[in-house]
């Protein structure tokens, strides 16, 4: 019997679309599940007529597949991940190639990648976006590790990834665990937006009076614009306009306020906090849904400090897309892609991963949930200046900050003004207000911490180090 192409360890819906992706583009497959009942399962249903076998344990999953061995794990990060490692390390032999599918934490991968290639195993660590219907048509792939263990599946993963005007949507991302630390910064620049837009629907429906067909179309016209157009706005419009079957009602009005997460844009934080990134847009997106966690604070505390009492703004025109209201949109949007793209740039000297910027902004055009109209700009502006320091700065969007800003002040004041939380928003303001001062209050700070400290401090008009008797 001839050997198979590629192996898939997790018969998750991932696992399941990944490995129908890779027998579609011409890759015969052998799959192993923890459980043989959803190996079986999965063969007599949507693997059924395929070139895909199944095995029954580790050792009969390793001996149906063709030499060097391509195995990829769609397992749960952490340990997980190791446990599966263990157990199919005795079976593999020199020249075998593990690749981690799944949202590991980039330390972990690290140190997998170290220790697998002792044995002479390839490893590597491969971020995947698209979600479900990605991982079957095509999602965005970003593979980090050895140079050597890309090129022994780059033409796989090629042929799986999502197909763009310039390209498929994958890329080598460099060294160590740098795949899955591009990943990571994708899922937080994804919160960010995912927040930006929660918090403009809250706008439009408690300060502006707008009923959910209304909001849609205004979503729509957003997604139908060089700055907007992307498949998060997209995905937004269309949950604004379900209704429920029952009794015609608003689906989304029926969910319950409370938005979980699964650890990635935690990460994005503390690594922006290790590597001194400014992040403020993502953190914001992440602390709303810590916020949103504490329901049952928040009920007894709106009877406690007063329900607040909305009053009507005007926030623009539904017919030109209540443009106060997109720029504040677009600049945050703007500004969650500046913060993820800075902290990768720390990232990549920091780790040196050398980290090419316009190829992530590629292979993000297509498959990913943060695909979208800007990353076209993205890539221009870091081809046009590959050492770009910040995306606000590159022509092209500083004439965007500028022209767009006092949308994004009149947003804010408003919504501070009426009592609606608005944390990505009002977060983007100071931190674009931040960055276009030359000169902020932290001077005083260093005083401070001088004077009870004696921590000392640098002054403005002479080269040194300083110390002052304060009190």
């Amino acid at each position: 019997m001839s050997k198979a192409h590629f192996g898939l360890i997790g018969l998750g819906v991932m696992g399941e679309n990944l490995v129908l992706n890779a027998e579609r583009n011409g890759f015969s497959s052998v799959v192993y599940n923890r459980t043989f009942s959803k190996t079986e399962a999965f063969l007599h249903s949507r693997g059924s007529g395929r070139a895909i076998t199944g095995a029954k344990d580790l050792r009969d999953f390793v001996d149906q597949l063709e030499r060097p061995r391509r195995i990829l794990m769609m397992v749960k990060a952490g340990q997980p991940t190791d446990a599966v490692i263990s157990q199919i390390s005795p079976f593999l032999e020199e020249g075998d190639l593990l690749i981690d599918g799944g949202n590991s934490l980039f330390t972990d991968t690290e140190r997998r990648v170290a220790e697998l290639e002792k044995k002479s195993f390839g490893y590597i660590g491969m971020g995947v976006s698209g979600g479900a219907k990605g991982a079957l048509e095509g999602p965005s792939m970003m593979p980090g590790g050895t140079k050597t263990s890309y090129k022994a599946i780059e033409p796989l993963l090629r042929k799986m990834a999502a197909q763009v005007e310039d390209g498929p949507c994958v890329t080598y991302i460099g060294p160590g665990g740098s795949g899955h630390f591009v990943k990571t910064v994708h899922n937080g620049i994804e919160y960010g937006i995912e927040q930006i837009l929660a918090e403009s629907y809250d706008l439009m429906k408690r300060v502006c009076g707008m009923q959910s067909e209304e909001i849609a179309d205004v979503m729509a016209y957003w997604n139908g614009t060089e700055e907007l157009g992307s498949y998060l706005v997209e995905i937004t419009e269309a949950c604004m306009r379900v209704k429920d079957p029952l009794d015609s009602t608003h689906v989304v009005e029926k969910i319950m306020d409370k938005a979980g997460q699964k650890g990635t844009g935690l990460w994005t934080v503390i690594s922006a906090l290790e590597l001194g990134a400014s992040v403020p847009t993502i953190y914001a997106s992440l602390n709303a849904r810590v916020m949103s966690s504490m329901k049952t604070q928040r009920i007894q505390a709106e009877s406690i400090l007063k329900k607040i009492d909305i009053k009507h703004l005007d926030f623009g025109n539904t017919s030109d897309g209540m443009k106060p209201l997109m720029d504040a949109v677009v600049l945050a949007t703007i500004a969650s892609y500046a913060q993820g793209m800075e902290l990768m740039r720390r990232a990549s000297s920091e780790y040196n991963y050398k980290l090419h910027m316009p190829s992530i902004a590629q292979i993000w055009k297509g498959g990913c949930i943060i695909r979208s109209s800007l990353l076209r700009r993205i890539q221009d502006a870091y081809n046009l200046d590959p050492q770009l320091s910040n995306l606000l700065i590159d022509p092209w969007f500083a004439e965007q900050v500028i022209r767009r800003l006092p949308g994004l002040a009149k947003v804010v004041s408003g919504a501070a003004q009426v009592g609606v939380p608005v944390p990505c928003l009002s977060s983007t303001l100071d931190y674009i207000n931040s960055y276009r001062t030359a000169r902020l209050p932290q001077n005083l700070v260093q005083a401070m911490r001088d004077c009870f400290g004696s921590h000392t401090y640098e002054r403005v008009d002479k080269e040194g180090v300083f110390h002052t008797e304060w009190i």
